[in-house]
């Protein structure tokens, strides 16, 4: 059974993934994922360099995701041609990891699964839901430089809402971590109970 973790950056998704794996959960990262294909010698790397020039690169020829991050974000083209190089790859590379990954159940954590055709390679979607303030301080502290870089970061992605309407199950992660923990447990229980009677892909 493959469960789909998302959430708004910055609501806890990495956290409560690791509690997860804490069960011994498989857990597939699309993060690490795309890491992964974009590395020097990959051919995702190689067409990225046609699409977007060697500016792209690092001296050392690895990519420079600042320098790519600051191209796309505020150009709604070339966010889409570098998303069509990416998705695909990512899809084929996480499915691939997932069928060799074995377990009760697997959680993949798909950051922008709103929308995305990874949502119907799930059985389940859980989201990772806090308030959006709480998003900005954690931002803020994180890697945001200003309240309002980190508000146009959180308008690039889906909204809360229409996260929560793909949900079928949710975490909320606006409290401690004992209580994240404690909903991460029941719905661990809850997930193994149910892979028992979902039919092998």
């Amino acid at each position: 059974m493959r469960v789909g973790l998302t959430g708004g950056i910055a609501s806890g998704k990495s956290v409560v993934a690791d509690m997860f794996a804490d069960h011994g959960v498989p857990v597939i990262d699309t993060d690490i994922v795309a890491r992964e294909i974009v590395m020097p010698g990959e051919a995702a790397l190689d067409e990225i360099r046609g699409a977007f020039g060697d500016e792209v690169l690092h001296a050392d020829g690895a990519l420079d995701r600042r320098m790519l991050r600051k191209l796309i974000f505020s150009d709604e083209e070339q966010r889409q041609r570098l998303e069509s190089i990416l998705h695909p790859r990512i899809r084929h590379e996480t499915i691939r990891q997932a069928t060799a990954a074995g377990g009760d159940y697997q959680l993949i954590v798909v950051p922008l699964l709103t929308g995305s055709p990874m949502q119907q390679e799930m059985d389940r979607i859980l989201v990772v839901d806090c308030d959006e303030s709480t998003q900005i301080q954690r931002l803020l502290a994180r890697d945001a430089e200003s309240e309002e870089q980190a508000r146009r970061i959180l308008a690039a992605q889906a909204s809360r809402e229409q996260r929560l309407a793909i949900a079928d199950d949710v975490i909320s992660n606006d409290g401690d971590l004992a209580e994240t923990r404690r909903q991460v447990d029941a719905l661990h229980n809850r997930y193994s109970k149910m892979a028992t009677a979902t039919p092998c892909r």
